[in-house]
């Protein structure tokens, strides 16, 4: 059986590359000279898709440095602009800063005193209960 197989598979082969040879018989070649004007037409549409790619990419690269410039100028005049507002700012905040921490020092002074009137208060009324007399 395998032999049969084998026999099988050769003619298939056989038949198929018949087939190929007969269908390349019935293709229409060009010419030589239609071959040659084909061919520079090819290469002249590419080189000029490829010039055109080329100066396209020049505008935009130039606009695009151009454009990302100003933009640079402008955000560094804006951080000069807020670093100078900001200076103003900080003055006044400084200020604040000041007072609040005074206010919160004598809040702190306040709740000490608070604190320490409490717990002499409860020392005393502590030594009256233990001084009462045993009933």
């Amino acid at each position: 059986m395998a032999k049969k197989e084998q026999k099988e598979t050769t003619k298939n082969k056989k038949s198929f590359f018949k087939g190929f040879k007969a269908e390349l018989k019935k293709v229409s070649w060009p010419t030589p000279k239609q071959l040659v004007n084909n061919t520079v037409a090819v290469i002249t549409i590419v080189l000029l898709t490829a010039v055109i790619v080329f100066v396209l990419d020049l505008v935009f690269e130039t606009i695009n440095s151009q454009g990302i410039d100003r933009l640079k100028q402008m955000v560094s005049n804006t951080t000069a602009e807020n670093n100078t507002t900001a200076e103003g700012e900080v003055t006044e905040n400084e200020t604040s800063t000041e007072t609040t921490n005074e206010v919160s020092t004598e809040n702190t002074e306040t709740t000490e005193n608070a604190d320490v009137e409490t717990e002499s208060a409860n020392t005393t009324e502590a030594t009256s209960e233990n001084t009462t007399p045993n009933e």
